[in-house]
């Protein structure tokens, strides 16, 4: 697990952007400093509904990034941003995250992923595997600062800015390594949606290769059904269940993730004494709300509440994420990041597309 080892670690953005200022005074509870941030986190998630619902082919999560790095830049907002507002605004990034990665469990339709044969899922393992090391390895290679290398390979992999979330809350990332990956990997994925449909005739795909190959490639489920969805219902039922099936590698990725930092700290323990757990708890929450879904014991009503709720969560926390993206920091490493994003993108088209005919 040599990949994963990390830069020494920045200072915090609280620690940099304070100089000279004073602590925040001991008397204001948490709860007190992070409510104005959570409702701005909320009415971003809500303008993003908005978005989406006026034009959709603008996935909900997407808008949501991008009205957060908006608002971040907005000169009567952006002191607002970087300060009252940012306890709540990182608060929904990380605990709205978490709760999002659960309910994204319960969309998991496993009976109907063991359908599409072992072939299928040794394809998927292989473009995950083969995306998340060699975009790391690259990434390292180009100097990436701090955590970014990890977190772009895994957002290319598994699920965008749901997996980079996920694997944000076990590795400590600082959080505008965080915030710089999900744009980074929300701006190709969103390409995806108008570059994909027209690869489809010169490759020579059929509508349910094109939807598998869509599946296994692009990141975002929402990215996933708005291209697939121009090849026709079979392309999109193909793509849809492919992504579930990158999707349900998040777990072990996590997972896995967590053991090596966590070996690496063997010596580290939390302020209670007791070393920190192996799995994440809301890896453990995703686990068993896949399990739920796969007895069939819940209606299809629940079903669709709980993804309602799930998508709201994960908006607000991207929102929240989105507005720590500080632009001139991010064009210092722009170059790099490009040259990585645009070759994990690559790669992954490329082994998906390899796996897909193998596959037929």
């Amino acid at each position: 697990m040599a990949l994963l080892h990390r830069p020494q670690p920045r200072p915090a953005a609280a620690d940099r952007h304070a100089s000279g200022r004073p602590a925040p005074a001991p008397d204001v509870s948490r709860e007190t400093r992070s409510w104005p941030g959570l409702l701005v986190a909320v009415l971003g998630a809500a303008v993003a509904w908005s978005v989406h619902r006026l034009v959709p082919a603008v996935p909900m999560l997407t808008a949501s990034v991008v009205l957060g790095i908006t608002v971040a830049h907005l000169p009567r907002i952006r002191t607002f941003v970087r300060g009252a507002g940012r306890p709540g605004l990182s608060l929904a990034g990380r605990r709205l995250m978490r709760i999002g990665i659960v309910l994204l469990g319960l969309g998991l339709g496993l009976d109907q992923v063991v359908r599409l044969g072992w072939g299928t899922v040794a394809m998927v393992f292989g473009v995950v595997a083969a995306t998340f090391l060699g975009t790391l390895w690259l990434g390292r290679r180009l100097g990436l600062p701090g955590d970014q290398p990890l977190l772009i390979a895994t957002g290319y992999s598994i699920c965008g800015a749901s997996a980079i979330g996920a694997v944000s809350e076990v590795s400590g990332s600082d959080e505008e390594d965080v915030a710089s990956s999900v744009a980074l990997v929300t701006l190709c994925g969103t390409l995806a949606i108008a570059v994909l449909p027209l690869l489809q005739q010169p490759l020579g795909l059929g509508d349910a290769e094109f939807g598998r190959w869509v599946g296994a490639s692009v990141h975002d489920v929402g990215q996933v059904v708005a291209t697939a969805q121009t090849a026709g219902p079979a392309a999109l039922g193909d793509a849809v269940l492919v992504k579930l099936m990158r999707v349900a590698m998040l777990a072990p990725l996590v997972a896995a993730v967590a053991f090596a930092l966590r070996a690496r700290r063997a010596g580290i323990r939390t302020s209670s004494g007791k070393r920190p757990a192996p799995v994440p708890l809301f890896v453990a929450g995703f686990l068993m709300a896949a399990g739920v879904r796969a007895t069939g014991l819940l209606p299809a009503e629940a079903l669709e509440w709980a993804h309602t709720a799930q998508e709201a969560l994960l908006a607000a926390a991207l929102f929240g994420l989105g507005s720590a993206v500080h632009l001139p920091t991010l064009a210092r490493t722009g170059g790099r990041a490009a040259v990585l994003g645009l070759s994990a993108w690559v790669v992954v088209a490329g082994v998906s597309y390899a796996g897909v005919l193998l596959t037929v």
